[in-house]
């Protein structure tokens, strides 16, 4: 077996890496063909990576014009905890605003307020914030994965 073969990690593993982390690189492709690379928070979508972004951010211009991405999750400090999941794939745009509030909502619940019920305020900002947001699915093409901890 390869090395690559050896520190791959199963489907279940990628699931739980992505579902346990919270922030992603996102890589698009600009008009000159140079790539524009950003740090978004994520969440999980139908078990697919998802965020939201301005509905005129650069990337979301990017992905309007080609929607071929890549986004990366990574962790590990020191070579043998390095571990990743770096996904290839096409963009699918969500405006409608009932699906954007109520992915905004699940973002707050992810990142700010784990376990508890969004306040009716939270719910009126991310609201106010999803007016002019849209969601990015990742909708992948390719999954590549590596755990260093499995060459012990």
């Amino acid at each position: 077996m390869s090395r690559r073969g050896e520190i791959a990690m199963t489907d279940d593993e990628v699931r739980d890496f992505l579902a346990a982390h919270r922030v992603l690189q996102v890589a698009t492709i600009q008009a000159d063909g140079t790539p524009h690379l950003v740090t978004m928070w994520y969440g999980l979508l139908d078990g697919d990576v998802a965020f939201w972004s301005y509905g005129r951010a650069q990337k979301v211009v990017n992905l309007r014009r080609d929607p071929r991405f890549t986004v990366l999750v990574e962790d590990g400090e020191t070579y043998d905890a390095l571990q990743g999941v770096s996904i290839t794939g096409r963009a699918v745009i969500l405006d409608d605003p009932d699906d954007v509030v109520a992915f905004g909502l699940q973002l707050h619940g992810r990142h700010q307020a784990p376990g508890t019920e969004p306040t009716p305020e939270v719910r009126a900002r991310v609201a106010q914030q999803g007016a002019k947001r849209v969601v990015i699915v990742m909708k992948p093409e390719r999954i590549v994965s590596w755990d260093h901890a499995k060459l012990r």
